[in-house]
């Protein structure tokens, strides 16, 4: 003869067991969600739930239900949900009497398919919501710190990681370094960039590419800055080919550029090599902009600045040998300089007074030069042929917003009037 517990059926504890080892909620979250959906199911069937007790025990994978009746006179029944006559309740018990309450276990089974397609339903809605909302707050709390993730699979447009519970991390490709290389398997450190929650449907996203993330990985080599002996005011990244990072120290005793490098390089040698060999510049902070700028724009030795601290703007003036130095490979050290300073740096080469008085207005070579492309640089504040001259080629092509042919005839057309 089946027990009860054997009566509910095997596809009812199926159902259950399917809920019992939910990942990321915690056991009384998980047993007031189970009951719920329960009693949404039973308030859909008798139209009330208020004399129903439901029992689950998630540990068991198990679950009871009893309904509360009162007993009344044969005939008198006005309720089925509710009340139960005499005569059948001395069927349950025979000495249940009027006016006693009798307690039954009800066999969810018997209530049919659809109850059951019902409550997976609303179990399965219910489980989903509660670990949305757990993984929603889990990595809303964990934005801007470092975490781990095993690459899953790869896409053109990102790459799809799993963290070690089974969640899904997204690294789209804006957000690794353009050098990266990525295998099936293998681990993967990010920090977290944000996690978009739209429906209630978390989407973490992950970034290789911010400045934090250099941030955070120096903070993990190098104790000092975790003591809170040094702190790291900015940082400015092209992620993959050069970083600068400003630091600062709060004893005296201690020189925060060196804490940072460490011995031959040996603290940034392992955040070198986790950028893809990304060449690191760590300098000193300071609250003077002026000498913010000249170190900013190491390994260059500047000779005097101009500085427009309204408009943010620094016009840098170099001997002609330094001025490669300030702008680097491909404009490099001058857009990171600006970056990390957040002034807009213009480079000149220093002339002197004899080659100024030697100059000549640009607007005397509309002749030559389309008058459009001579306002474009006029724009720029090089109103003179020699401060073009002086100006680095890359400015021109930048700032002026011109092609490289164009500058290099405008070029061409300046030097040739003083030779």
């Amino acid at each position: 003869m089946a027990t009860k517990k054997d009566e509910k059926g095997p596809s009812m504890i199926e159902t259950f067991q399917e809920f019992k080892e939910t990942k990321n909620i915690d056991r009384t979250t998980l047993v007031s969600v189970l009951e719920e959906s329960f009693r949404n199911v039973i308030s859909k069937l008798f139209g009330s739930d208020e004399n129903f007790d439901v029992i689950v025990n998630p540990d068991k994978g198990d679950f009871e239900i009893h309904r509360n009746r009162m007993v009344v006179a044969d005939g008198e029944v006005q309720d089925e949900n509710k009340q139960i006559s005499l005569t059948d309740a001395q069927k349950i018990e025979p000495d249940y009497e009027l006016g006693e309450e009798v307690s039954e276990e009800v066999n969810f089974s018997k209530f049919g398919r659809r109850a059951i397609l019902n409550l997976r339903q609303t179990l399965a809605s219910k489980i989903l919501e509660l670990e949305h909302d757990s993984l929603y707050n889990k990595y809303k709390d964990k934005v801007g710190n470092i975490v781990s993730g095993e690459v899953y699979q790869m896409w053109k447009r990102e790459v799809l990681l799993i963290d070690d519970e089974g969640n899904e991390l997204h690294l789209p490709k804006s957000e690794q370094i353009p050098s990266d290389s990525y295998h099936k398997g293998e681990t993967v450190r990010a920090i977290v960039l944000r996690v978009d929650n739209e429906n209630n449907n978390p989407r973490i996203i992950l970034s290789r590419t911010s400045p934090q993330f250099l941030e955070r990985l120096l903070e993990a080599e190098v104790p000092e800055i975790n003591d809170g002996l040094i702190t790291i005011r900015r940082v400015a990244r092209m992620p993959g080919e050069r970083a600068k990072v400003a630091v600062e120290s709060y004893d005296e005793r201690i020189d925060p550029v060196g804490a940072c490098v460490g011995v031959k390089g040996s603290r940034v040698h392992g955040i070198v090599r986790e950028l893809c060999n990304e060449n690191i510049d760590v300098i000193n902070y300071s609250s003077n902009t002026q000498l913010f700028i000249q170190r900013a724009l190491s390994p260059a030795v500047v000779s005097s600045i101009t500085l427009d601290t309204e408009n943010r703007k620094a016009e840098v003036y170099l001997q002609p040998d330094q001025v490669s130095l300030a702008i680097g490979r491909s404009g490099m050290n001058i857009k990171l300089a600006s970056m990390l300073t957040e002034f807009t740096i213009d480079v000149f080469r220093v002339v002197s007074d004899t080659e100024a008085d030697e100059d000549i207005y640009l607007d005397e070579f509309s002749d030559e030069i389309d008058q459009w492309i001579i306002d474009a640089i006029k724009a720029m504040g090089l109103d003179t042929a020699k401060a073009v001259l002086n100006a680095p080629r890359e400015m021109l092509i930048e700032k002026a917003d011109l092609e490289e042919e164009t500058v290099d005839y405008v070029l061409g057309v300046l030097r040739a009037e003083f030779e």
